[in-house]
């Protein structure tokens, strides 16, 4: 069998290709499109099945160098805790912290379930985490920065099965959260008419301010930011395990530093932080690392793990579907927005923030009806409020149960 190994520069240059790759079979596929499958799940997903297949017929056996990953996956996750702005709470009204309440919640009941049936079928507990809120409500991002650590600590396969997870969950969510919607606007027999923003409308406008241009200038201004808070989150995770026992994943300390440092910039106005800029650094970040995860799958560990793994993330979505018709769809006011609000739920409590767009996008074009307060507060609790609580909960779990 022929064997290669590639060294750290080689890798990062093989996943930059993987994602170019992606991004263009994207482009073209009208199924992915509507899956809202990422760039770097297409490519690095593919490159593994590939590797796998040509592994288990003796034909090649690759190893990666990927060392550049974890680097990659903090600045991803401070640009994250850079978009906290606690501002946005005040001003979002009590459908926002509903809505936010219900994400958290989320989280904690993901993770339950994942335990308990875990224990049921005789696996390691921490693989039940890993489809729980890690790979669902959290994404693949989540699912591939938490998947190495529960590996550590004795999880074999951890990574593996929480990337595939995640798949589940995005074709999942990708399927379901629309006809979910459709079905309680038929059923409750709701006129689709969408509320006023009203109170929403200050918080519409501080979300859609129109970008200005990412120069050289604010490029290097945030990068400087981004990684002196990659330092101080390492320092902050070093020190916590070493004088309080508590181990955090990589990212975790610097992603809390990064929201304190916005919210006291918010107050100050020492530095300028374009949310759009610092979005699109926290998004080129995360295509290049999730590319690197995706593409060092290693599929042969999934022998042992496919059908318990299948039966814990098919109890999940069944719970998900029953807590968004008897709770959320009466919580969130059991009219139209309420039930375009829960097919974003289903689209990243199972997948991502995408999934949930494009799952409220196709009940909006169905009914010609477009739904402000849904596409105002799903998109900001989807990709960056939901993990101010989620990743320490996710933590706390992983620590309990290692």
């Amino acid at each position: 069998m022929l064997t290669f190994e590639l060294d750290a520069l080689s890798t990062l240059a093989l996943a930059l290709l993987l994602l170019g790759l992606g991004a263009q079979l994207k482009k073209r596929s009208y199924w992915l499109r509507q899956l809202c499958v990422p760039a770097p799940v297409i490519g690095g997903f593919g490159f593994a099945l590939v590797i796998w297949l040509l592994r288990d017929q003796q034909l090649l056996n690759l190893t990666l160098d990927t060392s550049l990953q974890t680097p990659l996956m903090v600045a991803f996750f401070t640009t994250v805790g850079l978009g906290g702005s606690l501002g946005l709470l005040r001003k979002g009204g009590k459908l926002l912290f509903l809505y936010l309440g219900a994400c958290w919640g989320l989280a904690l009941v993901q993770n339950v379930v994942g335990v308990s049936v875990a224990k049921l079928l005789g696996i390691d507990p921490l693989l039940g985490i890993m489809a729980g809120a890690v790979s669902l409500e959290g994404g693949f991002g989540a699912a591939a920065a938490f998947g190495p650590i529960a590996e550590n600590l004795g999880a074999v396969g951890a990574t593996t099965a929480a990337l595939a997870a995640a798949t589940f969950g995005m074709v999942a969510g990708g399927l379901l959260g629309s006809p979910l919607a459709r079905w309680l606007i038929e059923r409750n027999k709701l006129v689709a008419k969408a509320e006023a923003v009203g109170s929403l409308k200050a918080f519409e406008e501080v979300v859609h301010t129109p970008p200005s241009a990412l120069d050289a200038a604010t490029l290097l201004r945030l990068l400087t930011c981004i990684v002196v808070i990659m330092v101080l989150g390492f320092w902050l995770g070093s020190s916590l395990q070493q004088h309080l026992g508590i181990v955090l994943p990589s990212y975790v300390g610097a992603m809390f530093v990064a929201i304190i440092l916005r919210n006291l910039n918010d107050r100050a106005q020492v530095i300028e932080m374009p949310d759009h800029a610092v979005s699109t650094i926290g998004d080129v970040c995360l295509g290049m690392f999730l590319t690197m995860a995706m593409m060092s799958l290693k599929f042969w560990e999934l022998e042992k793990l496919g059908l318990p793994l299948l039966v814990i993330l098919v109890v999940q979505v069944v719970i998900m579907i029953l807590l968004c018709v008897f709770v959320l769809f009466r919580l969130f006011g059991r009219n139209y927005d309420a039930a375009v609000l829960c097919a974003g739920f289903m689209g990243h409590g199972l997948g991502a923030t995408p999934n949930a767009v494009a799952n409220m996008g196709a009940i909006c074009d169905h009914y010609k009806v477009f739904s402000y307060k849904a596409f105002i507060i799903v998109p900001l609790c989807g990709a960056v409020l939901i993990d101010i609580v989620a990743i320490p909960m996710i933590t706390w779990f992983i620590n309990a149960y290692s």
